[in-house]
């Protein structure tokens, strides 16, 4: 039943119905926070004999023989880079190993551009302007980056496929100031899209006008999958050699949802004359990164096939939650006209739409009766969402009883909420 077709009485006696709901929950005393994407306590679990590979009466040396316990090895030990460059879909030569956050390179990789340059030109500070492109909705956290260095947007719509290119194409090929552009492109954060192979090859062959445009590939949920039959993402990086722009993009990538969040390998791949470039600068900031938890993770994992093993016991304890929640939606939510979302196969994330108009009061909503969300306009750069409608969901932290809870809850304020606007707009 359409809300969008009820009467003005039809829509008040639904209001009262959702308001007696409404208060019932309330009276529950509900405490959830599902506004990060955190893993919960059972994943974290998984990784516990990660502590006990190795002692005081370990080797600790790689296998080529450099001491873990010593300064050195810049680029991280061979292993952990062989490690990565699975999940990278990069070649061991092409990485570097950094400490166990992926945002942390990210900012780094602006903030040396933004104050050194990239091979030889202008750095962005000494510039009249500079700009991204911010792929809407997207990660606020690439946002915040772009907001702390003063660097303006360009918002691009995602499609079903990707980001819309013919955009992309016109918007870099015409503007210098554009310097970058934020990709998160397997089960992208919010929506879970997968970039085409179409769509890649596309990204890899532009002619941006400015010499020092790059991309940077946030390849944050890459083996993020919760079904079996999950599909591959077209590389990169292989595909900007192939178009001539090898030195195009930033690939980064973590273990921060795979091993510990506050203990996992981060990691970025590039073409090697940028990694050479960016292990010049390194020297001066770092003499070398956590190699004993490098070569832990080594030990533990082994090699992608091991990581890919580990994914599948996180996908027996995620895939209930997303089945959950998206059941909960179509329950209730569905011929209703009041909402849409996203099925992912694979990440982190749902992406919620509410009508135009009324994601904010939803999320104050829910505040108000014990479930904290994201922010309403998180997804788009400095918080909003011209159209306020994007609810990014994070169902993995709570457990599946609390979680359903939460995700009725979430669905009588979206009826409500709509409701009110509905009849508001009754003549």
């Amino acid at each position: 039943m359409s809300y969008k077709t009820l009467s003005k009485e039809e829509l008040i006696k639904l209001e009262e119905k959702f308001e007696k709901q409404y208060i019932s929950f309330k009276d529950k005393n509900l405490k959830l926070d599902m506004s990060r994407g955190k893993p919960g306590p059972d994943q974290l679990d998984l990784c516990m004999g990660m502590l006990d590979v190795f002692n005081s009466k370990s080797i600790l040396n790689s296998e080529d023989g450099f001491d873990c316990r010593n300064y050195g090895c810049l680029e991280g030990i061979r292993e952990a880079r062989e490690l990565m460059s699975g999940i990278l879909d990069s070649s061991p030569d092409e990485v570097i190993i950094y400490g166990n956050s992926s945002l942390n390179i990210m900012y780094d990789t602006v903030s040396r551009s933004y104050t050194h340059g990239i091979f030889g030109m202008t750095p962005w500070k000494d510039l009249k302007e500079v700009k991204f492109i911010c792929i809407v909705p997207g990660y606020d956290r690439h946002f915040s980056i772009l907001r702390h260095f003063g660097i303006g947007y360009v918002n691009v719509p995602m499609l079903k496929d990707g980001p819309d290119m013919d955009m992309i194409e016109k918007l870099v090929a015409e503007d210098e100031s554009i310097k970058g552009m934020w990709c998160v492109p397997k089960y992208s954060n919010p929506d879970g899209t997968i970039y085409s192979d179409k769509t890649v090859k596309r990204m890899a062959a532009l002619k941006p006008r400015a010499k020092d445009f790059r991309i940077y590939w946030d390849n944050a949920y890459g083996v993020h999958n919760l079904y079996d039959d999950y599909e591959e993402l077209t590389d990169i990086l292989r595909e900007c050699s192939k178009a001539g722009n090898p030195d195009m993009v930033y690939k980064f990538a973590s273990t921060s949802k795979i091993s510990f969040t506050g203990g996992g390998l981060a990691a970025m791949a590039a073409s090697k004359k940028n990694i050479e470039e960016i292990k010049k600068q390194l020297f001066f900031q770092t003499i070398g990164h956590d190699k004993m938890n490098q070569l832990r993770h080594t030990r533990f994992f082994k090699d992608i096939e091991g990581i890919r093993a580990h994914m599948k016991k996180h996908a027996l304890i995620l895939r209930p939650k997303f089945e959950m929640v998206t059941a909960t939606f179509e329950k209730e939510l569905s011929g209703t006209d009041t909402a849409s979302w996203t099925k992912p196969r694979g990440g982190y994330f749902i992406s919620l739409n509410t009508m135009e108009g009324c994601a904010k009061e939803v999320v104050a909503y829910c505040k108000d009766a014990g479930v904290v969300l994201t922010p309403a306009g998180a997804t788009f750069p400095d918080g909003i969402d011209p159209e306020d409608s994007n609810i990014r969901i994070a169902p993995s932290y709570p457990g599946i009883d609390e979680l359903k809870a939460a995700s009725e809850l979430l669905c009588l304020c979206i009826k409500l909420v709509s409701v009110r606007k509905l009849i508001k707009n009754c003549k």
